[in-house]
């Protein structure tokens, strides 16, 4: 599975597939997409860094994808 959307497949995403639903970023509709925003994560602005690492770990667990970042895991218990 490709980690890349066209602009017509993530405009077709609804909300709440995304780790940042209000931005629209960080799309995670499969499990490809949960390990891609896992590798995008140090690009997240700092302070909407906590509310995506939730978002991945919660996704995660739906598509059994085991994070490896201790950093996400780090960010997702604040």
């Amino acid at each position: 599975m490709d980690d890349r959307l066209s602009y017509e497949e993530k405009h077709e995403l609804p909300d709440d597939v995304f780790g940042l639903p209000e931005r629209r970023e960080y799309p995670m509709p499969d499990a490809a997409h949960v390990r891609a925003a896992e590798a995008y994560f140090r690009y997240c602005p700092e302070d909407l860094k906590p509310r995506l690492a939730k978002a991945i770990m919660h996704r995660a667990a739906q598509y059994g994808v085991d994070v490896k970042s201790p950093t996400i895991e780090q960010y997702a218990s604040m």
